[in-house]
C-alpha cells in the first residue's frame, strides 16, 4: 500500500481527497495534517489524522503540498524526508529548485490539479513526469505532463482560465435569466454549452480554427456576437490577462521572459 499524505488541506486539498474518495481510494491509504480542514474531513471519511507534520511524513510514501505559496517552503522543511519518497507540491509559483532543497533526499514534483479533481474531472498538469504519480492522478481526471518547468508555469495559467470560465457561464446563466429563462434552465443550459464546446476542441481531429470557421459563418449569430467582441478588443484584453498571471508566477514581465 502506498500512503498518501496531505500537508496543508485547505480548499483544493479538499476537492482531490474528495475526488479521490470518490475513485475508489480508500480511506486507510491517506493521511491529514491537522491545520485547515484536516480534522473536520479525518472525522467524516474515516482518514487517519497525523499528530504532526513530521509524524505525517514519516507515516507517508507521496506527500501532497497544498499550502499557501508563501508558507509552502517552510512547511517542509526539517521534517526527516526519506530517499524512495515523493513531495508532490500544488503550490502555483514554488520552484522545483526551492523545493528540492527543503527536503533532500526525497523526489519532488509539480501538479496544478482543478477543483473538478472532485468529480474527477480535472485536467492535471505535472511536471517531471515520474510514473509513480500517474496512477493518483489520474484519479482525479486527464494527466497532462509537461516538458519542463517553464511550460509546467504557463499551462498553470490554465487554472486561472477554469476560473473565468466560469465566471463566463455566469454572465450567460445570468443574461438569459434576465430574459425570462428559468434559473435551472439558464444554468443548465450556460453550463452544457461550455462542456460541448470543450468536447469539440478535446475529441474532434480539425484544428481548432477550422472548427471556429465552421461555426462562424458570414452573416451568422456566431459571427455577429465576434463582431461586437472585437470592436471591444476582448481578445487583447484576455492576453494582458493571461500575461499577467503569468508574471505572478514567475516574478518575470513578458519581455524578461523572451530575452
Amino acid at each position: 500500500m502506498t500512503r498518501i499524505g496531505f500537508l496543508g488541506v485547505g480548499h483544493l486539498a479538499e476537492e482531490m481527497i474528495t475526488g479521490l474518495l470518490r475513485s475508489g481510494l480508500p480511506a486507510g491509504e491517506m493521511i491529514l495534517s491537522r491545520r485547515g480542514h484536516g480534522p473536520e474531513l479525518a472525522e467524516r471519511h474515516g482518514i487517519a489524522l497525523a499528530t504532526d507534520n513530521g509524524a505525517l511524513v514519516a507515516a507517508a510514501e507521496i506527500v501532497l503540498l497544498a499550502t499557501r505559496p508563501a508558507d509552502a517552503v517552510a512547511a517542509v522543511t526539517g521534517l526527516g524526508w526519506r530517499t524512495g519518497q515523493i513531495l508532490v507540491s500544488a503550490c502555483a509559483g514554488v520552484s522545483l529548485t526551492e523545493l528540492r532543497a527543503a527536503v533532500r533526499p526525497a523526489g519532488v514534483a509539480r501538479i496544478m490539479p482543478l477543483t473538478a479533481a472532485s468529480i474527477g474531472a480535472s485536467p492535471t498538469t505535472v511536471y517531471p513526469d515520474l510514473p509513480a504519480l500517474r496512477p493518483l492522478l489520474a484519479r482525479l481526471g486527464a494527466v497532462i505532463p509537461l516538458a519542463d518547468e517553464t511550460g509546467f508555469e504557463t499551462a498553470t495559467v490554465s487554472a486561472a482560465i477554469y476560473g473565468w470560465a466560469q465566471v463566463l457561464i455566469g454572465l450567460g446563466r445570468d443574461w438569459s435569466l434576465a430574459h425570462g429563462l428559468a434559473p435551472e434552465t439558464a444554468r443548465q443550459l450556460a453550463a452544457e454549452t461550455f462542456v460541448a464546446a470543450g468536447r469539440m476542441i478535446a475529441e474532434r481531429p480539425e484544428p481548432v480554427e477550422t472548427l471556429l470557421q465552421s461555426l462562424a459563418t458570414p452573416g451568422g449569430i456566431t459571427e455577429c456576437g465576434l463582431q461586437v467582441l472585437e470592436a471591444r478588443n476582448v481578445e487583447a484584453s484576455w492576453t494582458a490577462a493571461c500575461e499577467a498571471v503569468l508574471e505572478k508566477l514567475t516574478g518575470a514581465a513578458p519581455a524578461a521572459r523572451s530575452a
